[in-house]
């Protein structure tokens, strides 16, 4: 006959039974997900506007010496790296305001 052994756990020596630091644990998960989240859209619009830069500058060097449309053609590819650029700086602050949010809930957790 085998008898079975109990063994007791070592309980919650961090105390993260406690409702508010649950709470605090769970909110940086999610904010590290957003964070992560926005860091890969920024790469994405990143690569984007590399390219829309790329055709931009070909579509200025058409127009200095081409007609009507292509500097037509080259303010709407003007237009689209500001778009894009402000569309990054836009992700970069977004972002930039996440980790500033995340780091102050860090340090309202016990050391």
């Amino acid at each position: 006959m085998t008898e079975s052994v109990v063994m007791k756990g070592l309980g919650d020596p961090w105390g993260y039974a406690e409702p508010s630091l649950k709470r605090v644990h769970r909110r940086i998960f999610r904010l590290n997900d957003k964070i992560a989240s926005l860091q890969e859209e920024a790469e994405q619009v990143a690569a984007e506007l590399d390219y829309h830069r790329s055709i931009n500058d070909d579509a200025q060097a058409d127009a200095a010496v081409g007609n009507y449309i292509d500097r037509e053609e080259a303010g709407l590819t003007a237009a689209d790296v500001r778009r894009f650029e402000k569309t990054l700086a836009d992700l970069e602050e977004k972002t930039a305001k996440l980790v500033a949010k995340r780091d102050r809930l860090l340090n309202t957790l016990p050391s």
